[in-house]
């Protein structure tokens, strides 16, 4: 239980470091502003990190791949401030669940303009 423990602090670490650098440390045009880290996973054995982030209001492809082309800067930072006998390897994932959240959101409101547009059957009964 205790590795568990000590994978998500490092997570949370990795976590706050990555983002830090996303707001003032990155200086690549296709970084957008709208780029945030969601969640950070670690492999038991440290030896990567899955870092998920979410893009909004950009292409996701072109902003993947400036992070993806940064990641041996990232590394070198993520290395300075968390203190491991070994960097793990950083993988950058886009994470949808926002976009998800928002499209899921979007069908209960249809449905539930649906359900008050349509007549009830007590007022189609009233009618006989």
């Amino acid at each position: 239980m205790a590795s568990y423990n000590r994978t998500k602090r490092i997570a949370e670490e990795i976590r706050k470091v990555v983002s830090t650098m996303l707001i003032s440390g990155i200086k690549d045009p296709r970084i957008t502003s709208m780029v945030s880290v969601t969640d950070v996973e670690v492999t038991n054995d440290l030896s990567y990190a899955y870092v998920y982030v979410s893009i909004l209001g950009g292409d996701e492809e072109s902003t993947l791949k400036g992070l993806r082309n940064a990641v041996s800067y990232i590394r070198r930072e993520v290395s300075r401030n968390v203190k491991l006998r070994h960097t793990p390897q950083i993988i950058f994932k886009i994470d949808d669940s926002i976009k998800n959240g928002m499209y899921m959101s979007d069908l209960i409101r249809k449905v539930n303009e649906n359900i008050n547009a349509a007549p009830s059957e007590k007022e189609e009964g009233s009618d006989e």
